[in-house]
């Protein structure tokens, strides 16, 4: 499991390349809903892509993409912002207002558009493509490095945790986390996907899970409220260390499967 962004940003990315036909991306987005459509949230993401406003009867995905490769798009980068971290947004617009808000998006590279998914009704998943005044500067992670800090931020929390003596478990967890992973969406991913990058994504779903099951179990075993933010505080650099690794496994995937298909 990751995400519907991540699924968009990836299969795009390898379309754009010609490592992915249309059906291919079609059928990627699936997972998350049966139905997608698009819609501009201004006048310029309209006019340019062709798209109808928010409010009017939407686009489909293959109208978008036919829209993305006729502005010049190269690419794709996913952007997972959360309160305190808007990394990659590109300041105060639309867009990162409902990126923050979906806590996903899409930003295209070599267009000035970014894409927020959002829940329309059930089985509908609708797009909304919001015009970027400039691309934001993102500072490069790399995979070996989001996948170090992910494993140091697991132990440091889980240290934390026991020092604390609010890290006790409810009975029954493991088999929970197990059942929680088996019934989330389980994406496919484009021929030539990095292994490492599938590993990483993995691992990072493996926790963003145990966060929701913290989360739920909130204040845990925590007696007093100074512990219970204690136990908050130890756990937010998870939450960060996850949104870090899904981004660079997704932004190694898009790297790898581009350098392979322009080689061909």
């Amino acid at each position: 499991m990751s995400c519907p962004s991540a699924s968009f940003a990836v299969w795009t990315a390898a379309w754009l390349h010609g490592a992915a036909a249309t059906d291919d991306v079609l059928d990627a987005l699936a997972v998350w809903r049966e139905h997608h459509d698009v819609v501009a949230a201004d006048h310029t993401a309209a006019d340019e892509l062709d798209l109808p406003m928010r409010g009017s009867y939407p686009a489909s995905p293959v109208q978008l993409l036919a829209a993305l490769r006729r502005v010049g798009t190269v690419g794709t980068r996913l952007v997972l912002p959360a309160p305190g971290d808007v990394r990659g947004l590109g300041g105060q617009t639309s867009f990162a207002t409902a990126a923050l808000t979906a806590r996903e998006g899409v930003v295209l590279t070599g267009a000035r558009f970014g894409l927020v998914p959002v829940p329309a009704a059930d089985q509908v998943l609708s797009w909304t493509v919001h015009t970027l005044p400039s691309t934001a500067v993102v500072e490069h992670v790399g995979l070996g490095e989001a996948e170090h800090a992910l494993s140091e931020a697991l132990r440091s929390s889980a240290a934390t945790l026991q020092s604390l003596d609010v890290a006790k478990g409810r009975p029954g967890v493991r088999d929970e986390l197990r059942g929680r992973l088996a019934t989330r969406p389980d994406p496919d991913w484009p021929a030539g996907m990095p292994q490492r990058a599938l590993r990483v994504l993995q691992r990072a779903n493996e926790v963003a899970t145990i966060l929701q099951l913290a989360a739920e179990d909130e204040p845990g075993a925590a007696l007093s409220s100074a512990a219970a933010n204690q136990r908050a505080d130890a756990l937010r650099p998870l939450d960060a260390a996850v949104r870090a690794a899904r981004t660079a496994a997704v932004h190694e995937a898009i790297r790898v499967l581009a350098e392979g298909a322009d080689h061909y």
